[in-house]
């Protein structure tokens, strides 16, 4: 059982979400805020597991709130739900410390499942700011490190692979690079995946990235 944050300006989006939640038995308690310094003397005075988070809010904007309840407890899963995708708001997100970053037309049932998994360690961004992601991402080669290879054990050609998936490139671009077969790159990156801990080759990008930016 889990207790979540909701920190949503909106009434009824924020009463919407209490009672989505509510039925869900993964939910311990519920605590909401409208405003971004309540949020965090919530945090310090509460047990937080999740922190659902409008990122446009009054007076301390939802991207500094999440850095200041990170700075709080490290392991506080941040979930940005906003209708806010430019590039800048994205990125800020992400580095302050933003596992999800979802839309807020996202269908409800499934905002529940990926709060879940968020919470169990997985990280999910919407499809609508992949591209952003992505091109932030653009010539990852220039800022992989040995950091990143040492942590998740990866080979040398790993590395490889991961650096052209970073730039966007697939499997069969980056077998022809290679020469190698384009089942030999799916084997590559099955490995990277299941080494990084994640779900698909988005979310190994997005990882990288998160551990670029920390």
């Amino acid at each position: 059982m889990y207790n979540i944050l909701i920190v949503e300006d909106h009434e009824l989006i924020r009463f919407g979400l209490k009672t989505a939640f509510e039925s869900k038995n993964f939910i311990d308690k519920i605590y909401e805020t409208s405003y971004g310094e309540e949020a965090v003397n919530i945090v310090k005075e509460n047990h937080i597991d999740a922190v659902i988070m409008d990122l446009g809010l009054p007076s301390m904007n939802g991207i500094e709130a999440a850095k200041a309840i990170k700075a709080i407890n490290k392991d506080i899963k941040i979930i940005v739900l906003t209708s806010h995708n430019s590039q800048d708001e994205v990125i800020a997100s992400i580095h302050a410390g933003a596992r999800a970053y979802c839309s807020k037309d996202v269908n409800p049932e499934m905002f529940a499942e990926i709060v879940l998994s968020v919470i169990q360690g997985a990280l999910w961004f919407d499809p609508k700011i992949a591209d952003i992601v992505f091109a932030q991402l653009n010539n990852m080669s220039r800022i992989l490190n040995d950091n990143l290879v040492e942590e998740f054990n990866l080979t040398y050609r790993e590395k490889e692979v991961l650096e052209y998936m970073c730039d966007g490139l697939t499997n069969g671009e980056i077998s022809k690079i290679l020469d190698v077969s384009v089942n030999t790159v799916k084997v590559h990156v099955s490995s990277i995946i299941q080494k990084m801990g994640v779900e698909d080759r988005t979310q190994v990008v997005v990882r990288a990235f998160k551990n670029y930016l920390n």
